[in-house]
């Protein structure tokens, strides 16, 4: 039997395992490592902290990715499929590890999150191009 999301280093092996899947991925890889060229030792601490604080409310994130994920979408389109796979990566980390109630909110969490993500992705893209 899997046991729940207890602590941070839950979280930090969580989301280390996310990460690297969402690499080897053929959809969405290739935004870490071609687009953004992501900063592994400084990304990986931000969402430790991140996920630290959706799941035990704990204080330890400030930042906002909206702003983050607009400006990636001035640099590469992000669409429904870009979404839905991180989303469904994100699932299956959680499915694989754990299971109890923070891993449910882990997932409850991931996916609005992803949806709210979209919807207003989606709506700035159409603000833009009625400017």
């Amino acid at each position: 039997m899997k046991r729940d999301i207890e602590n941070r280093a839950d979280i930090e092996l969580l989301v280390n395992e996310f990460y690297r899947k969402v690499t080897e991925d053929d959809v969405i890889g290739f935004i870490f490592s071609n687009i953004v060229k992501m900063n592994w030792e400084k990304h990986l601490p931000i969402m430790y902290d991140f996920w630290d604080n959706a799941l035990f409310f704990t204080g330890t994130y400030s930042g906002n990715p909206m702003n983050l994920h607009k400006h990636l979408h001035h640099i590469r389109p992000l669409d429904s499929k870009h979404f839905s796979r991180w989303v469904d990566i994100f699932l299956e980390t959680v499915d694989d590890n754990f299971e109890g109630e923070k891993a449910s909110l882990a997932r409850q969490r991931a996916i609005s999150i992803a949806a709210v993500m979209e919807e207003k992705i989606l709506q700035y893209r159409i603000e833009q191009h009625l400017l």
